[in-house]
């Protein structure tokens, strides 16, 4: 089999992938991006690509049916909305997973065809503060840099970014930058000390949105020391004066951080020139996001560290292609090509090119607003695409209860069970990533082809076809007379001249003549790439912005004063290294549920103290709008007044763990964004009356008080506990195993609270079920991996590991697969650094996103062993 060069569907880094019919998956070595490099996740995606659970057919009120019967009735159903309620009564929420010929036609149909706005994408929950901070100060959505001013640079700051889980290919570059350039400093800006910390020069426990103050104090720096660039201001920026003004007195108590610390960071930013200032979700996701990000952008503004090699401000998104998005007009406030919605001509050139009929004149509702307006009664006809906001959305129950609302509803997905395709009248079949075909653009504007190399499983369909099908169906028959992604992407190439005649950033009209043969084989691409003009590079070392009159703006920030608000702790919310957004893909691989196997808390030991709560107990999470169970993961890396709280787990795969329940839909008041790390939380312990670990070849489903459910490769595991002792432990192990049938072997300690239970059938181990008055203490690997074998039930029960196979503990190198006590091991049979585990075990050695955690482990077992010899 051929390899087939594809771009990976997970985070923007957008690594080029190199995969197989097989399923077997590398890196792409000629990828830009990557060189070669993949992340846990990327490595495991061979392990997504099975067609269990697939949506292979379209369903309506369940029932699957043929494609024109629900292609008709999706049609008409909108356009008699339209026709009732008038063009604002129907809404698209879309997907940073769809690609950019998908995302077009979908923006052409609502705002060109529709006449509404009302679309907008999953992509808001994640960068909308980025691109509303940009338009301010650039005058456009314009990413000023690219990855190979990391290797450059000679000082590098992350702020709200845990770039070692969330990006790790980054991450690694950056590694090997410091390496081999010891003179690099990093400095990390994040409440948590996160993974990321670990190669920090100095990491700064922020106090939450303490981000604008602490680059106030930094211009005021700036221009006390002199290093404003007065040249560079003079010719290409504009409000100086004020934005100085306004960062001089800022109140350095607003950061949370000592005098040494500021002043340590204000010494490395100001004492070089080469900086580059990488931000991510915890600068974003704030009600002040947009003012966050304006006071970074300042400081670059000032001293003309902007589009030079090794210096910037740069942006990491999170979606794989939330660039591509953007460039399409993807947001309710965008058009296409970086044109702007509320700009008359930009307006009519575009609806001069479509040759639309009724042209969106205003912005649409945002992400929030969205779903809102679907809780009141406005939205009567709303298309979900590609992504689950039952989950992901803030007050997600109120979600829930929104789209139940809406008198119609749509959602192309991939998969059939999700808590958002739960909800809808109509499920459409899409093509998943290795099936379907067109671009993606990554947060260095690197455009990639993503390639198919499986076939289209059953009546599964390419997301742009779907799309272009029911606007034929409303009677635009030639405007999406689509006869392949090539063809989308030659329409808003060549409409992309539109944006360079009306002197905007984004052009890519030198790719518009390409045909089907050169598509297919376009290689990465950095825009802009203009007909008559160079390509790619980075943009405004010599000025050139978006503004009338070419110039930047600077704009004065006041910080908030963020008092706490409410009663309890400050709840921040993220992911974890080996899990993406709600799991409908990461969560089909059984070494990424290893990692993190559950839904967790991550306290502070203090706060712990105060609430009540014990190291791996399980707490119970709440406010006024909703509750939520969690393992409770003590830690001094927390930081006191705050806990953290991973979003991945959805109704399916855990009980009671959405944690964007919890989650006000309050928002940044320009980017619409949501603030996901901002609500405040109560904590009290669940009074578990059993606590259970359970490892099934059978599918299980979280029907108890407290279950999470992950795959393995015997089947799947769970983690459950209940309020009561159940009168069968027989019967208990049964349901929660789904294994009705088979022989039980049961063994119970009702003194020591112990309860055990074995199903086999025919000599062979199907279920083991482990229960205890106190968080069970099993070997748990080495319980997954007696499943399907011939282990006689009562050896299996023991709970520990034999002498023949080792426990292998929690995973920790999820690339190869290597437990904790694989690690703990070979640390004491000498191996004493992250590189001797590396040649050991390989551990370490490929993603390299859990070299921190090696890193730890060799300090706590080291010294332990070196004392003893």
């Amino acid at each position: 089999m051929t390899s087939v060069k594809t771009a990976c569907p997970y985070c923007g880094v957008g690594c080029g992938v190199l995969a197989k019919a097989d399923g077997t998956v590398s890196g792409d070595p000629d990828h830009p991006a990557n060189f070669g490099r993949l992340c846990s996740k990327g490595t495991a995606l061979g392990e997504t690509v099975s067609l269990e659970g697939r949506l292979l057919a379209p369903r309506v009120d369940g029932v699957e049916t043929g494609w024109d019967p629900a292609l008709d009735l999706v049609a008409e159903r909108f356009r008699a909305a339209v026709e009732e309620y008038g063009p604002d009564s129907v809404a698209f929420y879309v997907s940073g997973q769809l690609l950019t010929e998908d995302y077009y036609v979908a923006n052409k149909l609502i705002k060109g065809y529709i006449g509404s706005a009302n679309i907008d994408t999953n992509s808001r929950l994640c960068m909308a503060s980025s691109v509303a901070g940009h338009k301010w100060a650039f005058g456009s959505d314009t990413v000023p840099g690219q990855y190979a001013d990391f290797e450059e640079a000679e000082v590098i700051v992350l702020v709200g970014s845990n770039l070692a889980w969330c990006h790790p290919v980054l991450f690694q570059r950056i590694v090997a930058a410091k390496k081999a350039r010891p003179g690099l400093k990093v400095v990390v800006i994040d409440p948590r000390r996160t993974a990321t910390a670990k190669i920090a020069d100095l990491h700064l426990s922020i106090r939450p949105d303490g981000d604008a103050a602490l680059f106030n104090l930094l211009l005021e720096q700036i221009d006390a020391r002199g290093l404003i660039d007065a040249d560079y201001t003079a010719a290409h920026v504009d409000g100086l004066g004020d934005a100085v003004k306004a960062a001089h007195g800022s109140d350095r108590a607003m950061t949370g951080l000592s005098d040494t610390e500021i002043d340590q960071f204000l010494d490395l930013w100001c004492g070089t020139d080469k900086v580059v200032t990488l931000y991510s979700q915890g600068v974003n996701q704030s009600v002040c996001g947009t003012d966050k990000v304006n006071a970074i952008l300042n400081c670059h503004l000032a001293t003309g560290r902007i589009g030079k090699p090794g210096c910037g401000p740069f942006s990491i998104t999170g979606q794989p292609n939330a660039m591509g998005g953007r460039e399409v007009g993807g947001l309710a406030n965008m058009l296409a090509c970086h044109l702007d919605l509320e700009n008359a001509d930009h307006r009519h050139a575009v609806q001069t090119f479509w040759a639309s009929p009724a042209m969106a004149d205003a912005p649409g509702l945002k992400a929030v607003d969205l779903f809102q307006a679907c809780a009141d009664g406005k939205i009567k006809a709303l298309w979900i695409m590609s992504t689950n906001p039952a989950v992901s959305m803030p007050d997600a129950d109120k979600v829930v209860e929104a789209i139940r609302a809406v008198p119609f509803t749509v959602a192309s997905d991939i998969v059939i069970d999700t808590d958002t395709n739960r909800l809808v009248d109509v499920l459409l079949p899409a093509t998943g990533w290795g099936e379907k075909s067109g671009t993606v653009t990554n947060s260095e504007r690197c455009i990639s082809r993503q390639r198919a190399f499986l076939p289209a499983p059953g009546q599964a369909r390419p997301d742009w076809d779907i799309i272009a099908d029911v606007g034929r169906r409303m009677g635009w028959h030639d405007a999406f007379d689509f006869a392949s992604e090539a063809e989308v992407f030659r329409e808003y190439a060549a409409l992309s001249s539109v944006s360079g005649m009306l002197g905007r950033d984004f052009d890519i009209s030198g790719l518009a003549d390409l045909g089907d043969q050169a598509y297919d084989a376009m290689p990465p691409t950095y825009w802009p790439v203009p007909r008559n003009a160079a390509s790619g590079g980075r943009f405004f070392a010599d000025g050139g912005f978006y503004h009338p009159g070419g110039k930047a703006r600077m704009l004065p920030i006041t910080p908030p004063d963020r008092k706490p608000v409410g009663a309890g702790l400050r709840l921040n919310t993220g992911r974890v290294r080996d899990h993406w957004h709600t799991m409908t893909r990461t969560g089909r691989s059984p070494r990424l549920g290893m990692h993190m196997g559950e839904p967790y808390l991550e306290i502070h030991p203090e706060d712990a103290v105060s609430a009540g709560l014990r190291d791996a107990e399980l707490a119970v999470v709440e406010n006024p709008r909703g509750r939520v169970i969690l393992r409770v993961l003590i830690t001094a890396k927390a930081q006191l007044g705050s806990v953290f709280a991973p979003m991945h787990w959805t109704d399916i795969t855990a009980s009671q763990s959405r944690i964007n329940a919890l989650v006000d839909a309050v928002t940044d008041p320009v980017s619409g964004q949501p603030a996901s790390k901002g609500a405040n939380v109560t904590l009290k312990q669940f009074e578990a009356g059993w606590y259970g670990f359970a490892v099934s070849a059978a599918p299980m489903e979280p029907t108890r008080p407290y279950a999470a459910i992950a795959r393995c490769k015997s089947g799947w595991r769970a983690e459950v506990a209940g309020v009561r002792l159940p009168e069968s432990w027989e019967s208990e192990a049964r349901a929660v195993l789904n294994l009705p049938d088979g022989e039980a072997s049961v063994v119970e300690d009702p003194a020591g609270g112990v309860y055990r239970v074995a199903i086999h059938h025919g000599g062979q181990l199907l279920g083991l079920f482990f229960a205890a008055c106190e968080p069970v203490t099993v070997a748990r690997s080495a319980a997954v991996a007696l499943i399907g074998t011939e282990t006689p039930p009562m050896a299996a029960l023991a709970g520990v590991a034999g002498a023949e196979q080792p426990d292998r503990g929690a995973t920790i190198c999820a690339c190869f697969d290597i437990g904790s006590e694989q690690i703990r091991r070979s640390i004491s049979d000498g191996a004493r650094t992250v590189d001797a585990l590396g040649a050991c075990l390989g551990a370490g050695s490929n993603c390299g996103s859990c070299r921190p955690e090696l890193q730890d482990l060799i300090d706590a077992v080291a010294p332990v062993k070196m004392a003893a010899e």
